[in-house]
């Protein structure tokens, strides 16, 4: 079935739902950082740093991108390539941006132990729970059914967008979360992006190799840069194959060098401790209490050096 379509692809569309939600994004924040900040934070520590301010802006940005014009429209209209675009951005990059924004003191108010709100966000960012939601919300949003009314239904498509966005902050708290108690060991986020990364390729492969259209919202006669129905399909299935992929393949293998780094002791210095009781050969007047020394290995090869040779045994 060929679906209508506008053929101004480009027309500008005001999209005030969304002004109004990156609005408040931004009072919150202000809100957080002017009002409860100052209350929340002991005097001479600062309530947020640059790294938080940058990537809550970059956040806030990317997620004005992946919500207006022109991407919101072309995504809910024309090319279901687009439409992957949006999901990618609303699930890999805006949540760890947003995470990496929030201090810890504002994590510490919202998943607090007391109250039903830091009981379900703790219960839900449990690595198993926030996987296993993620990947059935993942499944979910490429059912024929879903897409198919998410881009005829204006509504229905940014509640589908919540529910990516909510299952993603969820989904990288294990791994990025602002509390370090709620983050897991290094070597388990490795196997749990791994994980995370496993699924998704399945209605990747779907797309990529389908010969017929998949969903008919997208089966019309506009064709925006010239792609067609069978090449935005596919189009679709690599960005969410390679490029999600490739993405979480990254953070896999900055987790395991950063894991690797800080597993090892090459640099750290030699501690030798000194018996009680046994005199220091070139100081007969130091005392006999325990001392650590720390040498470097010039040192303690020189030390050898001095040292008399072993007496050789005599043959039997």
């Amino acid at each position: 079935m060929i679906v209508a379509a506008e053929t101004d692809v480009w027309r500008w569309q005001p999209h005030p739902e969304v002004w109004i939600i990156i609005a408040a994004a931004v009072f919150l924040g202000w809100y957080a950082v002017r009002v409860i900040g100052p209350h929340a934070v002991e005097p001479g520590k600062p309530i947020v740093t640059r790294k938080n301010v940058v990537c809550y802006v970059a956040g806030i940005l990317v997620l004005w991108i992946a919500s207006d014009w022109p991407l919101h429209d072309i995504s809910e209209e024309y090319l279901y390539s687009a439409h992957m675009l949006q999901h990618l951005l609303i699930s890999m990059i805006v949540p760890p941006l947003l995470l990496t924004a929030m201090p810890e003191w504002l994590a510490r108010l919202i998943i607090s132990d007391e109250g039903r709100v830091g009981t379900w966000t703790r219960r839900m960012t449990h690595p198993v729970v926030a996987g296993s939601v993620f990947n059935l919300v993942i499944v979910f949003t490429h059912l024929t059914v879903v897409v198919n009314t998410s881009a005829e239904n204006g509504p229905f498509h940014y509640l589908v967008h919540l529910m990516v966005f909510t299952s993603a902050i969820w989904m990288w708290t294990p791994v990025i979360g602002p509390i370090p108690e709620v983050r897991i060991s290094p070597q388990s986020q490795i196997v749990y992006l791994f994980l995370m990364s496993v699924i998704p390729t399945v209605p990747a492969g779907f797309l990529t190799f389908a010969e017929g259209a998949l969903y008919e919202a997208y089966e019309h006669d506009v064709r925006v840069f010239g792609m067609s129905v069978a090449t935005d399909q596919q189009t679709a299935g690599l960005i969410m194959k390679l490029v999600g992929s490739f993405y979480l393949w990254g953070w896999i293998i900055y987790r395991f060098f950063q894991f690797s780094s800080s597993g090892r002791g090459d640099d750290a210095p030699i501690v030798v401790t000194k018996p009680t009781g046994e005199p220091d050969d070139g100081d007969p007047g130091a005392d006999d209490e325990m001392k650590d020394v720390d040498l470097t290995f010039e040192e303690v090869a020189a030390a050898f050096d001095r040292s008399s040779p072993a007496p050789s045994e005599s043959a039997p």
